[in-house]
């Protein structure tokens, strides 16, 4: 049972809604993770690292990649540590900072996750096939509004 079918009728249509998105998340997200264990052997938290690191070709300090992914930094260690065992990240010292390192990268990890990218592109487009170009233009844009409404005013707007 997913989480849509726990509502009812009496329910408030927003609420419907919330869980409508959450189940559809899920549902999208469980075959995407699937996807890339059995076509790539990975899993969605390596494939989002190394995301991150391909939109910072210098590098990231762990603390960096942390508060990106939203994960603890034991979390970051234990995939990064994976990830340079198979050569597809190196660590990089951090020049006046003995303690820190940047995580990159390297030539393997980046050919191998443009063709995990390209895949996975292709995936979430085709979750999506059942749509048409107007429908998913229509809901970006509704989910936009969703997401300015729901989110807190930045410090700039709150002292103006």
């Amino acid at each position: 049972m997913d989480l849509e079918a726990r509502v009812h009728s009496e329910h408030p249509e927003a609420l419907r809604l919330w869980l409508r998105l959450l189940t559809c998340t899920q549902i999208v997200e469980k075959q995407l993770r699937s996807q890339l264990r059995e076509r790539f052997d990975t899993t969605l938290p390596r494939f989002d690292l190394m995301a991150q690191l391909e939109r910072a070709p210098e590098g990231l300090k762990m603390n960096e990649l942390s508060r990106r992914m939203m994960v603890t930094g034991g979390n970051i260690t234990g995939i990064t540590d994976q990830l340079v065992t198979e050569g597809l990240v190196d660590r990089v010292d951090v020049q006046g900072d003995r303690r820190a390192y940047r995580v990159r990268l390297t030539p393997k990890g980046r050919k191998l996750f443009h063709e995990m990218a390209r895949q996975h592109e292709s995936w979430v487009v085709e979750a999506f096939a059942g749509l048409s170009e107007r429908d998913v233009a229509t809901l970006h844009k509704l989910l936009g509004k969703v997401k300015d409404h729901a989110q807190p005013p930045s410090r700039a707007e709150a002292t103006a």
